[in-house]
């Protein structure tokens, strides 16, 4: 471990970079991996990461292009994935022995993902200080004994990562509806549920209308609350290839970010060694929740301009006259309050929308974690109507999905609000009833384990703790719980937070050979323009004891259930192909599903992309009107918003450097303006503790280093999961009900001398 001391005594703070990527992500990716896996394996993974016959990223949800792909088609971040998850270091049985859950609870999370990969089954026994082995055998009937003791079969919780597969997405809602409960949360409750909520009230489906070939042929790109250059690092390409066809980018962030200033493109000698390709054309530095505000005052201006498609909104929309009185009263003082903008600014930026014929949105976490995140994401929904923006080439809504397979995991049914036709084709397919009543999303978790309304908590893939608001109140449910079972590759908080008893179950990796049922399976997934497609692993497994996610679920399900409902586990288990056959005659949009993943995948239907037709309840496109808001706050307080840095995949912790940022060998930083510096009396560098104020509660996260930033007064950021802890979990976006991690008023306070 490193303690937080010496941490501040390393910790180094320079200027932030002005481009990404270039000769130095190359350099890293490629030392990162030899270090972590040895010269012949980063040459088999990297060779194969992203290819037509290889396995498909696990670091994000960009889609890979459909045709000739680059020999090195990763990013620095994916490269940084696969050296994680094929390292050599290993932890087993001795480690357990040797380290009680009390000394690693106190180590860091970069600490305990560092350790290596898991490789044997391991359970904690009610009251014991260590982890020690169990078999698979023993484990699966363990879990078994406890759901089938449950007096409610609500009383379990499923929860689920975005990395699993679309065939372990599957076995697994089937085996928790099959069990009788809908309590299906996963991690889209907690980045891109607005949007699935506004998109679809407004089109009548919840996922983005564009390919990538619609961003290039775009005129204009905008990208709202999103660092692609960390997060989405791939999606730079796309962006270069349409400013080489002369796409225009307006950036609306309240940093600026070093992937929308210049990229470096590693594929290509420019980037390397030339200029590389500028490409945002215009940055907007708005505060943190001014979005709203600004598409209210887009729309307005759009409509003055007379820039309206009118054939397409009489067309194919509903409730245009209300939404176009309602903005045309937009208050300019509150939109200049909102968002630290000055009126030239948002002119500027109308200019670009105007004169623009094919328009792409693209937005992330920035926009979706606010408490009026769907009101946010409806407006640009009506800014697109307004334009006929929707289903033609070049155009559409582009929400930028950041785990590899979150997409494909609500195709399958991982959703605690199943619509009743999904239900009604289960029914038929499987001869049960499945449950109707809602099950609770991620923060509805937390608050059941809480007050004691559920028993056993099973998690497929992730680190549930470190990722949910709150984390004192998380880990203290989760500790709660009679039985959690973590089936993971690496160790984590939640595996030290966890239940009175608890399995850890070691699963294979995407990298790795599935050899399940004596053949080589593979998988499929879905990336964030809906295009699904086979992955299959070359590497050899990290331990000869792992098992697929396919087939751990599959053993729980047979321990669980036996022969009820008459369900073939050993023969999902044994062939993923008879799984993808359920699929097609199961899911929307999947008719065939095997054959034509068998032909080189597919993209799921999309009506309003391909069609020009709407799903919703009235049949058409939906304007909708929102209240505008101006979030105030009180004096001498700010607005923090936790971010990744660039050493980083949502939890887990790569490195402790943000080289895009300046910052190297340390998180505990809090980004903040030289104005708030000096009105608040500190200076750079100082070291302060981060106090959250919400409802009359205060959460405490201590010591962390001030620096000076470019950041709109107000306004500070910081590293999650460090700061998950300040976000208070009853406070939720309207309607979708995800943390508001983009919107915590907080106090500093001088850091207490040690």
């Amino acid at each position: 471990m490193v303690p937080i001391d010496e941490e501040e005594a390393r910790l180094r703070v320079g200027p932030p970079a002005d481009h990404a990527a270039g000769l130095e992500a190359v350099r890293l990716s490629v030392a990162n991996a030899v270090r972590q896996m040895g010269v012949r394996k980063t040459v088999r993974n990297l060779r194969t990461l992203n290819q037509h016959d290889g396995f498909d990223c696990m670091s994000c949800a960009w889609p890979d292009p459909q045709g000739h792909r680059h020999a090195a088609e990763f990013c620095e971040n994916g490269a940084k994935a696969v050296s994680w998850e094929g390292t050599r270091d290993t932890v087993g049985p001795e480690f357990f022995a040797a380290h009680s859950i009390a000394e690693l609870a106190g180590q860091t999370d970069h600490w305990l993902e560092k350790q290596g990969r898991l490789t044997h089954p391991m359970v904690r026994r009610d009251g014991a200080t260590h982890y020690e082995p169990i078999s698979w055998g023993d484990a699966f009937a363990l879990v078994g004994t406890h759901l089938n003791a449950l007096d409610s079969p609500d009383q379990a919780v499923f929860y689920t990562s975005g990395r699993a597969s679309n065939e372990a997405a599957f076995v697994y809602q089937l085996f928790a509806r099959a069990l009788g409960t809908n309590n299906l949360p996963d991690c889209s409750n907690m980045c891109h549920e607005s949007t699935g909520t506004a998109l679809t009230r407004t089109i009548g489906i919840g996922k983005g209308s564009v390919t990538l070939e619609d961003l290039h042929q775009a005129d204009l790109i905008v990208v709202s609350g999103q660092n692609p250059g960390t997060n989405h690092p791939r999606m730079l390409t796309a962006l270069e290839v349409a400013k080489r066809d002369g796409a225009k980018i307006l950036a609306i962030n309240p940093l600026p970010e070093a992937g929308l200033l210049r990229f470096d493109n590693p594929q290509k000698a420019r980037g390397l060694v030339g200029a590389g390709t500028g490409l945002a054309d215009r940055l907007l530095r708005i505060r943190s929740n001014g979005d709203l505000a600004l598409w209210q005052a887009i729309g307005a201006l759009l409509l003055e301009r007379g820039v309206a498609d009118r054939e397409f909104i009489e067309s194919s929309t509903v409730g245009f006259d209300a939404w176009a009185k309602h903005v045309a009263d937009v208050d300019r003082e509150a939109v200049l309050a909102a968002t630290g903008l000055t009126w030239a600014e948002i002119e500027a930026a109308v200019d670009m929308l105007a004169t623009s014929k094919r328009i792409v949105h693209c937005w992330a976490m920035g926009i979706t974690q606010h408490r009026n995140a769907v009101a946010t994401i409806k407006e640009f929904v009506n800014v697109a109507l307004l334009q006929g923006m929707i289903g033609k080439p070049g155009a559409g809504l582009c929400p930028v999905r950041g785990h590899s397979n979150v997409q494909g995991d609500r195709s399958m049914g991982i959703w605690e609000k199943p619509p009743a036709l999904f239900l009604d084709r289960l029914r038929d397919e499987f001869g049960f009833e499945p449950p109707r009543e809602h099950g609770v999303d991620a923060a509805d978790a937390v608050r059941v384990f809480r007050d004691g309304r559920a028993r056993v908590f099973i998690a497929l893939g992730g680190n549930f703790v470190a990722a949910m608001s709150d984390t004192e109140v998380t880990a203290a449910a989760m500790r709660g719980a009679e039985l959690t079972v973590q089936i993971s590759t690496k160790l984590n908080r939640s595996h030290l937070d966890a239940g009175r008893t608890a399995l850890i179950l070691p699963t294979l990796g995407r990298s790795e050979q599935d050899r399940t049922g004596g053949r080589v399976q593979r998988i499929t997934v879905e990336d964030s323009m809906s295009a699904v497609h086979a992955s299959r692993g070359r590497s050899e497994p990290a331990g000869p004891l792992l098992r697929s996610e396919v087939d751990i679920i599959c053993r729980i399900a047979a321990a669980t259930l036996g022969d009820r409902h008459d369900l073939p586990w050993a023969d999902f288990a044994e062939d993923y192909g008879t799984i993808r056959e359920r699929i097609g005659r199961v899911v929307p949009g999947c008719d065939d599903y095997a054959h034509r993943v068998d032909n080189g995948g597919f993209t799921m239907p999309h009506p309003p992309r391909d069609s020009r037709t709407f799903p919703t309840r009235e049949g058409r496109a939906v304007f909708t009107v929102s209240p505008l808001e101006v979030m105030t706050v009180p004096e001498g307080r700010l607005v923090l918003q936790t971010l990744r840095s660039h050493d980083q995949f949502n939890t887990t912790i790569y490195g402790l450097d943000d080289r895009y940022r300046g910052i190297r060998s340390g998180r505990r930083v809090v980004f903040i303006s030289a104005a708030d510096l000096a009105d608040l009396g500190f200076a750079d560098g100082d070291l302060v503790d981060l106090v959250s104020e919400w409802e009359g509660e205060e959460r405490r996260a201590d010591r962390f280093r001030l620096v000076e930033y470019d950041t709109p007064k107000g306004c500070v950021a910081a590293y999650y999961p460090e700061t998950n802890p300040l976000v208070p979990l009853d406070s939720q976006a309207e309607e979708s009900g995800t943390p508001t991690s983009k919107w915590v008023i907080v106090r500093l306070e001088p850091a207490m001398s040690r």
